[in-house]
């Protein structure tokens, strides 16, 4: 059987609007104040960005937890070049991920990574549907 998410977005007057999810939580899509909007919402094409690294990021924390690495911390920097004509869309996305500790285990967490981008992250492969993707991971021992 299918798996279908459902989410509603709301008009909230202006250029913002609201939008549900599953987890029962709301969110709020805004302009710039440029745009027309008040810039007290998310970007929609950002957002996408953020969709992107929490989805890997997910899959990443899994298995850290999983394999049982010792890392102290990570973040995900996600680059997005959008096309110069319109429609703008994301035709390039460089995703940097960064481990920080003293006991990082490059090779698991190289693996972990490869698990995410080339198996886990559904988003990941969206992506690769309309935009050229690079991927680098990056260790910080300290």
């Amino acid at each position: 059987m299918a798996v279908n998410n459902h989410v509603t977005t709301k008009w909230l007057g202006k250029m913002a609007l609201q939008s549900n999810n599953p987890s029962g939580l709301d969110l709020n899509i805004d302009a710039s104040l440029d745009d027309g909007g008040e810039g007290l919402g998310y970007r929609p094409k950002a957002l996408m960005l953020s969709s992107l690294a929490g989805c890997s990021g997910l899959d990443i924390a899994m298995l850290i937890r999983k394999m049982k690495l010792a890392v102290e911390d990570f973040t995900i920097e996600t680059i997005g070049e959008l096309t110069e004509e319109h429609p703008k869309y994301y035709h390039k996305v460089k995703v940097e991920y960064h481990f920080y500790g003293k006991a990082l285990d490059e090779a698991k967490l190289t693996k972990a990574v490869n698990l995410s981008v080339e198996k886990y992250c559904g988003v990941m492969e969206m992506f690769r549907q309309f935009a050229t993707m690079e991927i680098e991971t990056i260790f910080h021992h300290k």
